[in-house]
C-alpha cells in the first residue's frame, strides 16, 4: 500500500491540488494508468457536504491532469456495499471533517479490516489522516469537547501507521477552545508518555510499505514539549 496522509491535499478556493513538497508529482508516480477512486466520507449523514467535498476532490485531480475511470462515494447511503467498493478501488480518499464522527463510521463499516488486504493507494485529508493511525489523537475541536469528561481523546484507528498526526498547525497553533489554548493547554499535556506530529497544510506523511517519510514542515509534540522537525522542502524519515 502507498499512503499520503496530508494536512490538506488541495486548495479549496482554486480547486487544485497543493503542489508543495512535490506532492502532486509523488502521487502521480504511484498512480495506475486507470484510476478507480473511492471517496470515503467523514460524516455519513451529511450528504450535501460529502457530495460537494467529493466533487472538489475530483475537480482538483482533473486540474492536475488525472482523470478517474470510475468514482464512487461511500457514506451511509451505500454503507452496506463498503467491502465491494473498497475491493474495486485502486485509490481511496479519506475525507476531512470531525474526527470522532468519522472514526465511528469507519468502525461501523469495518474499514480497518477491509484495508488489511488492500494494496493500492490511500490519500487522507485532515481527519482522514488522523484516523489512519493505529492510535488516533482526537484533539478537541468543537465547543465543549475540551472540558467534557465524556469526550474521548484517544481512539482506535485504521492502523495504517503508528504516527499520530495533528493537521493545520499553521491555522490552529494560536487558537483557543473552551478558554484553553489548543496546544499549550490541551495537546501538550495529552502528549505525556506519547507523541504527536503537528503538520501544516502542504505537509504529508508518505508510506510505501517499507518506510515512512514526512515531507514538509512538521513539529514533534512529546512529553509536553514541542520541537520543530522539518521545514518546507525538507524530509524526516521514521525508523522501522
Amino acid at each position: 500500500m502507498y499512503y499520503f496522509l496530508t494536512s490538506n491535499p488541495m486548495n479549496y478556493q482554486t480547486k487544485e491540488l497543493n503542489p508543495a513538497n512535490n506532492f502532486v508529482e509523488k502521487v502521480k508516480s504511484v498512480l495506475p494508468t486507470q484510476v478507480s477512486a473511492l471517496f470515503v466520507c467523514s460524516d455519513p449523514r451529511n450528504y450535501a457536504f460529502t457530495d460537494n467535498y467529493a466533487r472538489d476532490f475530483q475537480l482538483a485531480f482533473e486540474a492536475a491532469g488525472i482523470g478517474f475511470e470510475s468514482y464512487s462515494i461511500l457514506d451511509e447511503r451505500i454503507a452496506d456495499k463498503a467491502a465491494e467498493l473498497v475491493a474495486q478501488a485502486n485509490l481511496i480518499f479519506l475525507a476531512g471533517g470531525h474526527v470522532p464522527t468519522q472514526n465511528a463510521f469507519f468502525r461501523s463499516i469495518g474499514l480497518g479490516q477491509l484495508l488489511r488486504t488492500y494494496d493500492h493507494i490511500v490519500i487522507g485529508s485532515s481527519a482522514g489522516s488522523m484516523n489512519a493511525a493505529e492510535s488516533v489523537y482526537a484533539q478537541p475541536e468543537e465547543e465543549g469537547e475540551a472540558v467534557s469528561k465524556d469526550y474521548q481523546r484517544f481512539l482506535n484507528g485504521l492502523g495504517l501507521t503508528e504516527v499520530s498526526l495533528i493537521p493545520h498547525y499553521q491555522e490552529t497553533k494560536n487558537q483557543k477552545l473552551d478558554g484553553l489554548r489548543v496546544f499549550e493547554d490541551i495537546a501538550y499535556p495529552d502528549s505525556m508518555g506519547t507523541s504527536f506530529y503537528a503538520i501544516s497544510d502542504g505537509t504529508y506523511l508518505y508510506g510505501d510499505g517499507d518506510s515512512e517519510t514526512l515531507y514538509g514542515q512538521a513539529y514533534l509534540i512529546q512529553d509536553g514539549k514541542l520541537s520543530q522537525l522539518t521545514s518546507d522542502n525538507e524530509t524526516y524519515q521514521f525508523r522501522k
